[in-house]
């Protein structure tokens, strides 16, 4: 079975960085796909990067484009979510979820928005809270 670990969350203060790691085991196949979510209260989850293993794609949303960066070690089947010049905006609990058998970032037709509905596999959520 597919199991997500998410950790590295915490309280940091604006202009603060974090890393979050995502690290998966039971992957069964050569190629995976491995994206980072939030969720802010009230609201629905948001896509924030996607990674693949093979060639290697990625994918950062607009929102924090030039901010965070996401990165893949293979060898540990471990997906990284680096955070930089955090705002508060950025609050939220931060999801990680894999496409076990595909090396693909899907999108939303149309838009620029990673699809939730190509990830079946969550991990628990880890809390990121930014102060002013």
């Amino acid at each position: 079975e597919v199991q997500l670990q998410a950790s590295g969350g915490g309280l940091v203060q604006a202009g603060g960085s974090l890393r979050l790691s995502c690290e998966a085991t039971g992957l069964t196949f050569p190629d995976y796909t491995i994206a980072w979510f939030r969720q802010a209260p009230g609201k629905g989850r948001e896509g924030v990067s996607c990674i693949t293993n093979y060639p290697g794609s990625l994918y950062i949303a607009n929102a924090v484009k030039g901010r965070f960066t996401a990165s893949v070690d293979d060898a540990k089947k471990t997906v990284y979510l680096e955070m930089k010049d955090l705002e508060p905006e950025d609050t939220a609990i931060y999801y990680c979820a894999v496409d076990a058998r595909w090396a693909f970032c899907t999108m939303v037709d149309d838009t620029d928005e990673l699809d939730i509905r190509a990830f079946d596999r969550w991990g628990q959520g880890t809390q990121v809270t930014v102060s002013s």
